[in-house]
């Protein structure tokens, strides 16, 4: 029997997660565009479907429970399978105040998003990923959560110094690594990509690099053969230091 190769990928409506789509659609998959909204969703299917893509929406707002479970079912009941889950949802509250002027509430937004959200939908998705003979799962960070980076007064940007988006994508990377460890004897890899800075709504459109050029890395990790790593961090590169 054939296998349709799957993928959702979590705020797929724009930007990254949308060049993503295109990217693994072209590569063949049935890509699953996770969206907040409806109707944002449907029309970025929709344009991947003109394009001759299979490419459909779900309704997943990574801050809800709700969504999340009933997109599992959705994907359950249709494939009883994902290939790739792609944790590429984020979001960030602070406007570059300095860590003593962070509010606490714009703290935990960011983490709600970008780290209880990867963990809430990785658990959810991971009955279908170890059904797949292969699974992938790509949680998508930032050289901004890598320690040694932000620790370097040589790297480039290092003299940002935010708090809740950066720490945000270093806890992701850390979940990363274990549930990498926890699944290193199965089929599945769980790696964590830097997209590097990019013009899109989360960076005001301020990025020197494109969606499409930041989606490399993450279709390279959701692709990765038999033989390929799990429990990194990589850029188009190679890999990142934590």
């Amino acid at each position: 029997m054939s296998h349709t190769k799957t993928v959702l990928i979590t705020g797929a409506n724009k930007g990254i997660g949308y060049a993503a789509a295109r990217q693994l659609g072209a590569s063949g998959y049935t890509v699953l565009l996770g969206a907040r909204s409806e109707a944002r969703g449907k029309e970025a299917a929709a344009k991947l479907v003109s394009e001759g893509y299979d490419a459909r929406h779900i309704v997943l707002d990574v801050t809800d429970q709700g969504t999340i479970d009933a997109a599992s079912k959705q994907i359950a009941d249709e494939f009883g399978s994902l290939d790739v889950l792609v944790n590429n949802a984020g979001a960030s509250f602070e406007a570059f105040a300095s860590p003593s002027q962070l509010e606490l509430s714009d703290l935990k937004a960011t983490y709600e998003t970008n780290f209880f959200g990867v963990f809430a939908v990785t658990k959810a998705f991971l009955p279908l990923l170890t059904e797949a003979p292969a699974g992938r799962i790509v949680n998508v960070s930032s050289g901004l959560g890598s320690l040694a980076f932000m620790s370097d007064t040589a790297a480039e940007y290092s003299n940002f110094n935010f708090l809740a988006y950066p720490s945000s994508k270093t806890a992701v990377n850390a979940l990363t690594i274990m549930f990498a460890k926890e699944f290193k004897n199965t089929p599945l890899k769980i790696n964590a990509a830097d997209p590097g800075y990019t013009s899109t709504d989360l960076t005001g459109n301020q990025g020197h690099r494109s969606a499409e050029q930041a989606a490399k890395i993450i279709t390279h990790l959701a692709t990765l053969p038999e033989d390929g790593p799990t429990g990194g961090f990589f850029n188009e590169n190679g890999p990142v230091l934590w």
